[in-house]
Protein backbone atom coordinates (compact mmCIF):
# COMPACT_ATOMS: atom_id res chain seq x y z
CA UNK A 1 0.00 0.00 0.00
CA UNK A 2 1.64 3.30 -0.91
CA UNK A 3 1.29 6.69 1.11
CA UNK A 4 -1.20 8.08 -0.23
CA UNK A 5 -3.19 5.06 -0.43
CA UNK A 6 -2.64 5.07 4.06
CA UNK A 7 -4.13 8.62 4.67
CA UNK A 8 -7.42 8.88 5.12
CA UNK A 9 -9.76 11.12 4.55
CA UNK A 10 -9.94 12.19 8.34
CA UNK A 11 -6.29 11.72 8.27
CA UNK A 12 -6.06 14.83 5.53
CA UNK A 13 -8.54 16.72 7.79
CA UNK A 14 -6.35 16.66 11.04
CA UNK A 15 -3.38 17.59 9.02
CA UNK A 16 -4.94 20.89 8.41
CA UNK A 17 -4.85 21.77 12.28
CA UNK A 18 -1.40 23.66 12.16
CA UNK A 19 -2.43 25.77 9.25
CA UNK A 20 -5.57 26.55 11.17
CA UNK A 21 -4.21 27.18 14.41
CA UNK A 22 -1.40 29.83 12.83
CA UNK A 23 -4.46 31.59 10.39
CA UNK A 24 -6.50 31.76 13.84
CA UNK A 25 -4.04 32.96 16.43
CA UNK A 26 -3.12 36.09 13.59
CA UNK A 27 -6.99 36.89 13.91
CA UNK A 28 -7.18 37.08 17.47
CA UNK A 29 -4.15 37.09 19.13
CA UNK A 30 -3.76 34.66 21.90
CA UNK A 31 -3.08 30.61 21.67
CA UNK A 32 -6.13 29.82 23.68
CA UNK A 33 -8.51 31.05 21.56
CA UNK A 34 -6.90 30.08 18.49
CA UNK A 35 -7.08 26.59 19.84
CA UNK A 36 -10.74 27.32 21.13
CA UNK A 37 -11.50 28.31 16.78
CA UNK A 38 -9.81 25.69 15.73
CA UNK A 39 -11.94 23.44 18.08
CA UNK A 40 -14.99 24.85 17.04
CA UNK A 41 -14.06 24.80 13.72
CA UNK A 42 -13.81 20.97 13.51
CA UNK A 43 -17.03 20.59 15.56
CA UNK A 44 -18.83 22.23 12.87
CA UNK A 45 -16.69 19.83 10.13
CA UNK A 46 -17.72 16.32 12.28
CA UNK A 47 -21.59 17.76 12.61
CA UNK A 48 -21.77 17.48 8.86
CA UNK A 49 -23.26 14.10 7.61
CA UNK A 50 -20.79 11.62 6.13
CA UNK A 51 -22.64 12.39 2.26
CA UNK A 52 -22.32 16.23 3.45
CA UNK A 53 -18.45 16.06 4.03
CA UNK A 54 -17.83 13.67 1.15
CA UNK A 55 -19.71 16.53 -1.04
CA UNK A 56 -16.37 18.81 -0.39
CA UNK A 57 -14.50 18.93 -2.80
CA UNK A 58 -11.42 20.70 -1.04
CA UNK A 59 -11.85 19.48 2.69
CA UNK A 60 -9.27 22.24 3.38
CA UNK A 61 -10.75 25.22 1.85
CA UNK A 62 -13.97 24.34 3.69
CA UNK A 63 -12.29 24.18 7.10
CA UNK A 64 -10.25 27.77 6.38
CA UNK A 65 -13.55 29.12 5.86
CA UNK A 66 -15.42 27.95 8.63
CA UNK A 67 -11.99 28.88 10.56
CA UNK A 68 -12.28 32.77 9.41
CA UNK A 69 -16.39 32.62 10.19
CA UNK A 70 -15.65 31.39 13.93
CA UNK A 71 -12.69 33.97 14.35
CA UNK A 72 -14.98 36.88 13.01
CA UNK A 73 -17.59 35.87 15.87
CA UNK A 74 -15.24 35.81 18.25
CA UNK A 75 -14.09 39.35 17.73
CA UNK A 76 -17.57 40.55 17.33
CA UNK A 77 -17.26 40.06 21.16
CA UNK A 78 -13.85 40.36 21.72
CA UNK A 79 -13.71 43.75 22.74
CA UNK A 80 -16.44 43.42 25.42
CA UNK A 81 -13.89 40.69 26.85
CA UNK A 82 -11.22 43.30 26.82
CA UNK A 83 -13.17 45.86 28.57
CA UNK A 84 -13.02 43.47 31.37
CA UNK A 85 -9.87 42.72 31.32
CA UNK A 86 -7.89 43.12 34.53
CA UNK A 87 -4.74 46.13 33.23
CA UNK A 88 -3.51 46.20 30.21
CA UNK A 89 -4.67 43.78 27.48
CA UNK A 90 -1.47 42.61 25.20
CA UNK A 91 -1.06 40.08 22.39
CA UNK A 92 0.29 37.16 22.86
CA UNK A 93 4.39 37.04 22.61
CA UNK A 94 5.39 33.90 20.81
CA UNK A 95 8.40 32.70 19.83
CA UNK A 96 9.86 33.11 16.52
CA UNK A 97 8.87 31.08 13.46
CA UNK A 98 6.07 30.05 15.76
CA UNK A 99 3.50 29.96 13.39
CA UNK A 100 4.46 30.09 9.68
CA UNK A 101 2.70 31.91 7.13
CA UNK A 102 1.17 30.97 3.99
CA UNK A 103 3.79 29.95 1.38
CA UNK A 104 2.82 33.12 -0.84
CA UNK A 105 5.82 35.07 -1.50
CA UNK A 106 4.44 38.59 -2.87
CA UNK A 107 6.10 40.48 -5.72
CA UNK A 108 5.97 43.47 -3.91
CA UNK A 109 8.78 43.42 -1.36
CA UNK A 110 7.09 46.14 1.29
CA UNK A 111 4.38 43.22 1.45
CA UNK A 112 6.88 40.63 2.27
CA UNK A 113 7.64 42.60 5.42
CA UNK A 114 3.80 42.01 5.88
CA UNK A 115 4.03 38.37 5.50
CA UNK A 116 7.75 37.83 7.90
CA UNK A 117 6.13 40.39 10.72
CA UNK A 118 2.64 38.66 11.06
CA UNK A 119 2.67 37.53 14.47
CA UNK A 120 5.06 40.01 15.93
CA UNK A 121 2.88 42.01 19.12
CA UNK A 122 3.67 44.99 17.02
CA UNK A 123 1.27 43.74 14.30
CA UNK A 124 -0.71 42.38 16.04
CA UNK A 125 -1.62 45.05 17.90
CA UNK A 126 -2.50 47.01 15.20
CA UNK A 127 -4.81 44.42 13.86
CA UNK A 128 -6.38 44.54 17.28
CA UNK A 129 -7.12 48.56 16.36
CA UNK A 130 -9.26 47.13 13.32
CA UNK A 131 -13.30 46.41 12.70
CA UNK A 132 -13.45 42.60 12.73
CA UNK A 133 -14.16 42.68 9.37
CA UNK A 134 -10.87 44.32 8.33
CA UNK A 135 -9.04 42.28 10.54
CA UNK A 136 -10.35 38.84 8.97
CA UNK A 137 -10.16 40.47 5.52
CA UNK A 138 -6.41 41.25 5.47
CA UNK A 139 -5.24 38.10 7.49
CA UNK A 140 -7.20 35.66 4.97
CA UNK A 141 -6.29 37.41 1.83
CA UNK A 142 -2.62 39.59 2.49
CA UNK A 143 -1.17 36.54 4.63
CA UNK A 144 -2.98 33.65 3.69
CA UNK A 145 -4.00 34.67 -0.29
CA UNK A 146 -7.02 33.68 -0.06
CA UNK A 147 -9.35 35.22 -3.05
CA UNK A 148 -11.60 37.81 -2.31
CA UNK A 149 -14.45 35.84 -3.41
CA UNK A 150 -14.06 33.37 -0.47
CA UNK A 151 -13.50 36.18 1.78
CA UNK A 152 -17.15 37.57 0.83
CA UNK A 153 -18.16 34.08 1.65
CA UNK A 154 -17.21 34.45 4.71
CA UNK A 155 -17.73 37.90 6.09
CA UNK A 156 -21.49 38.68 4.29
CA UNK A 157 -20.46 41.21 2.24
CA UNK A 158 -19.84 41.58 -2.09
CA UNK A 159 -15.95 40.61 -2.94
CA UNK A 160 -15.37 44.44 -4.02
CA UNK A 161 -16.54 45.44 -0.58
CA UNK A 162 -13.76 43.15 1.13
CA UNK A 163 -11.36 44.39 -1.20
CA UNK A 164 -12.04 47.73 0.49
CA UNK A 165 -11.60 46.12 3.47
CA UNK A 166 -8.37 44.95 3.03
CA UNK A 167 -7.32 48.34 1.27
CA UNK A 168 -8.03 50.09 4.71
CA UNK A 169 -6.42 47.63 7.17
CA UNK A 170 -3.27 47.46 4.20
CA UNK A 171 -3.02 51.32 5.45
CA UNK A 172 -3.54 51.04 9.08
CA UNK A 173 -0.12 48.25 8.68
CA UNK A 174 1.77 50.51 6.32
CA UNK A 175 1.33 53.63 8.67
CA UNK A 176 2.87 51.67 11.72
CA UNK A 177 5.77 50.16 9.64
CA UNK A 178 6.22 53.86 8.28
CA UNK A 179 7.76 54.37 12.38
CA UNK A 180 9.68 51.14 12.62
CA UNK A 181 13.26 50.78 12.23
CA UNK A 182 15.72 48.02 11.10
CA UNK A 183 16.19 45.19 12.62
CA UNK A 184 19.88 45.82 13.22
CA UNK A 185 18.79 49.47 14.72
CA UNK A 186 16.12 47.75 16.97
CA UNK A 187 18.75 45.17 18.32
CA UNK A 188 21.43 47.75 18.89
CA UNK A 189 18.94 49.71 20.95
CA UNK A 190 17.44 47.30 22.88
CA UNK A 191 21.41 45.56 23.47
CA UNK A 192 22.27 49.11 25.19
CA UNK A 193 18.64 49.07 27.24
CA UNK A 194 19.58 46.02 28.50
CA UNK A 195 23.34 47.13 29.16
CA UNK A 196 21.67 50.09 31.34
CA UNK A 197 19.37 47.80 33.26
CA UNK A 198 21.64 45.07 34.14
CA UNK A 199 23.85 47.63 35.41
CA UNK A 200 21.49 49.61 37.45
CA UNK A 201 22.37 52.89 35.33
CA UNK A 202 19.19 55.01 36.10
CA UNK A 203 20.58 57.94 34.13
CA UNK A 204 21.98 55.77 31.21
CA UNK A 205 18.63 53.67 31.15
CA UNK A 206 16.55 57.36 30.77
CA UNK A 207 19.30 58.06 28.01
CA UNK A 208 17.82 54.99 26.31
CA UNK A 209 14.36 55.52 26.04
CA UNK A 210 12.33 58.16 24.27
CA UNK A 211 10.84 60.69 26.47
CA UNK A 212 7.24 59.70 25.86
CA UNK A 213 8.15 56.32 26.27
CA UNK A 214 5.21 54.10 27.18
CA UNK A 215 5.47 50.77 29.22
CA UNK A 216 2.31 48.48 29.30
CA UNK A 217 2.70 45.17 31.90
CA UNK A 218 0.00 42.47 31.56
CA UNK A 219 -0.59 40.12 34.40
CA UNK A 220 -4.41 39.47 33.58
CA UNK A 221 -5.28 39.85 37.19
CA UNK A 222 -3.36 36.16 37.46
CA UNK A 223 -0.40 37.66 38.61
CA UNK A 224 1.19 41.18 39.74
CA UNK A 225 1.80 43.56 37.08
CA UNK A 226 0.82 47.41 36.64
CA UNK A 227 -2.92 47.96 36.03
CA UNK A 228 -2.24 51.16 34.01
CA UNK A 229 0.20 52.32 31.25
CA UNK A 230 3.68 53.99 32.85
CA UNK A 231 4.28 56.88 30.14
CA UNK A 232 7.70 58.86 30.42
CA UNK A 233 11.40 57.55 30.26
CA UNK A 234 11.81 58.50 34.29
CA UNK A 235 8.80 56.61 35.54
CA UNK A 236 9.85 53.82 32.80
CA UNK A 237 13.45 53.27 34.02
CA UNK A 238 12.31 53.59 37.65
CA UNK A 239 9.50 50.96 37.08
CA UNK A 240 12.05 48.49 35.64
CA UNK A 241 14.90 49.00 37.75
CA UNK A 242 12.50 48.66 40.95
CA UNK A 243 11.24 45.60 39.59
CA UNK A 244 14.55 43.76 39.07
CA UNK A 245 15.45 44.82 42.75
CA UNK A 246 12.55 42.87 43.88
CA UNK A 247 13.56 40.20 42.08
CA UNK A 248 17.35 39.34 42.74
CA UNK A 249 16.82 35.56 41.76
CA UNK A 250 15.85 36.59 38.01
CA UNK A 251 17.54 36.47 34.94
CA UNK A 252 16.56 38.09 31.60
CA UNK A 253 17.92 36.01 28.88
CA UNK A 254 17.99 37.39 24.95
CA UNK A 255 15.42 36.13 22.91
CA UNK A 256 14.84 36.28 19.52
CA UNK A 257 11.25 37.25 18.79
CA UNK A 258 9.03 38.28 15.89
CA UNK A 259 9.45 41.92 17.04
CA UNK A 260 13.20 41.50 17.27
CA UNK A 261 15.06 41.26 20.20
CA UNK A 262 13.78 40.77 23.03
CA UNK A 263 14.23 38.90 26.67
CA UNK A 264 12.94 36.04 28.50
CA UNK A 265 12.46 36.44 32.38
CA UNK A 266 13.82 32.97 34.37
CA UNK A 267 13.64 31.91 37.84
CA UNK A 268 14.35 28.75 39.26
CA UNK A 269 13.79 27.36 35.64
CA UNK A 270 10.74 29.16 34.84
CA UNK A 271 9.62 31.78 32.51
CA UNK A 272 7.52 33.91 33.74
CA UNK A 273 7.76 36.76 31.73
CA UNK A 274 8.73 37.90 27.88
CA UNK A 275 9.67 41.23 27.55
CA UNK A 276 9.08 43.04 23.39
CA UNK A 277 10.25 46.36 22.31
CA UNK A 278 9.41 48.88 19.66
CA UNK A 279 12.41 51.20 18.66
CA UNK A 280 12.07 54.78 17.09
CA UNK A 281 15.04 57.63 16.25
CA UNK A 282 17.59 55.76 17.95
CA UNK A 283 15.26 54.88 21.45
CA UNK A 284 13.22 52.84 22.92
CA UNK A 285 9.19 53.78 22.13
CA UNK A 286 7.70 51.35 23.85
CA UNK A 287 8.36 48.59 26.57
CA UNK A 288 5.93 45.43 26.73
CA UNK A 289 6.02 42.71 29.12
CA UNK A 290 4.14 39.60 28.92
CA UNK A 291 3.48 38.49 32.68
CA UNK A 292 0.13 36.29 32.63
CA UNK A 293 1.20 32.88 32.37
CA UNK A 294 -1.99 32.36 30.70
CA UNK A 295 -0.23 33.81 27.35
CA UNK A 296 3.25 32.33 27.83
CA UNK A 297 2.06 29.02 26.59
CA UNK A 298 4.90 28.13 23.84
CA UNK A 299 7.85 29.57 25.77
CA UNK A 300 7.78 26.64 28.38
Amino acid sequence: MTPEEQTTPDAAVLGERRHLVSLAFRMLGTVAEAEDAVQETYLRWYRLSQAERDAIEVPAAWLTRAAGRVCLNVLDSARRRRERYVGPWLPEPVPAHAFPASAVTPEDPLERVTLDDSISSALLLVLESMTPAERVAFVLHDVFAMPFAEIAEIVGRSPAACRQLAASARRHVRQSRERRVSRAEHDEVVTAFAAAARSGDLAGLIAVLDPDVVLHSDGGGVVSAARKPVVGADRVARFLLGALSKNPAATALEQETPDGLGFALWEEGRIFGVVTFEVGGGLVTDVRMMMNPEKLTLWR
